[in-house]
């Protein structure tokens, strides 16, 4: 059976109002991983919160902005709008539709969460007892998506040699 990933929240239906929107798209974020929190191979799923950036938990600012330089991100509608798919991906981790393998950035073992129908991915890293959720966001390049699906070949490769 096909994934059914969560509607998305959409800008337009808040008739340009961005506060508004924003506050809506933060309230889901903050129902989802702070009020619960979802469950990864039976541990939780956390959220860093510092350095807290304009008041805001420092992965959710991650998730729903974009750009290099970390201080200062522009909001990213695509990012907004898909809030709800972070849970949601790491709640159906087991389905053959989420591509999950390993990757290594700086220090730091990744667990790579992909689904290629929507383009989307989520990144955890493991710690002691609970899994970090580091990022999430929607692959906009086709190039990008070939690379992270020949990753992803490559590390399977290693586990079935």
């Amino acid at each position: 059976m096909s994934l059914v990933f969560p509607d998305l929240i959409s800008f337009n239906d808040f008739g340009g109002d961005f506060p508004s929107y924003f506050k809506t798209i933060y309230s889901v974020f903050y129902q989802d991983f702070i009020v619960s929190q979802p469950v990864f191979e039976g541990l939780e799923v956390s959220v860093r919160k510092y350095p807290e950036v304009d008041g805001m938990h420092r992965t959710f600012y991650h998730i729903t902005h974009e750009g290099e330089d970390e201080n200062n991100r522009q909001p990213d509608l695509r990012r907004m709008e898909r809030i709800r798919f972070p849970k949601f991906v790491i709640g159906n981790f087991k389905h053959e539709e989420i591509l999950i393998w390993k990757n290594r950035r700086g220090k730091d073992e990744r667990i790579v969460l992909f689904n290629e129908a929507e383009n989307y991915i989520v990144i955890l890293t493991e710690r002691k007892d609970y899994y970090l959720f580091i990022t999430a966001y929607f692959i906009e390049k086709e190039h990008r998506k070939k690379k992270l699906l020949k990753e992803y070949e490559a590390y399977i490769k290693t586990k079935t040699a």
